[in-house]
């Protein structure tokens, strides 16, 4: 192996000492700068990301609780729409209760004073048929002829008592 011939460990040496050197130089002026500043950069472009994303989230906090409040309204409202145009119905319903009631009992008036009026008629007729029956019943089992004026007076005072 040529690592090991001793002629040539000095040179080799020498070699090291000037590569390490030279590539230390290198490494430390033109690389390790360059990489510094990469990764400042990258640093430096997280951090604005992180706090972009900090504002963003603020701002979204802040659009979702309008949001919110936005929607208590909206159904705050929704609910007093829906109440009044309860009540409204109600009141509506209520007023053509009371006027079919009011026509109810203006019908109910007028069948009770008709019907007063055929009991009127009627009880009228009843005082002539009865007089018309008794007439015959006078006229069957007596055989004899009553005046309208005698059946009349019977069955006054019959109806009467």
């Amino acid at each position: 192996m040529p690592q090991f011939v001793l002629q040539d460990f000095a040179p080799q040496l020498i070699w090291l000492a000037i590569s390490f050197v030279a590539l230390y130089l290198i490494m430390a002026r033109v690389a390790l700068p360059r990489i510094a500043t990469v990764i400042e950069e990258r640093r430096g472009r997280i951090a604005s990301d992180l706090d972009q994303a900090e504002q963003l989230k603020h701002k979204t906090d802040e659009a979702i609780a309008a949001y919110e409040e936005a929607l208590a309204k909206a159904r705050a409202k929704a609910l007093s729409i829906a109440q009044e145009t309860r009540e409204a119905l109600a009141a509506e319903v209520e007023a053509e209760k009371s006027q079919a009631e009011k026509q109810i009992g203006e019908k109910t008036d007028e069948a009770e004073k008709r019907i007063a009026r055929a009991k009127s008629d009627a009880l009228t007729h009843v005082n002539e048929v009865a007089g018309e029956v008794a007439e015959a019943i006078v006229k069957e089992l007596i055989g004899g002829n009553a005046t309208k004026s005698e059946v009349n007076q019977a069955v006054s005072k019959a109806a009467v008592n």
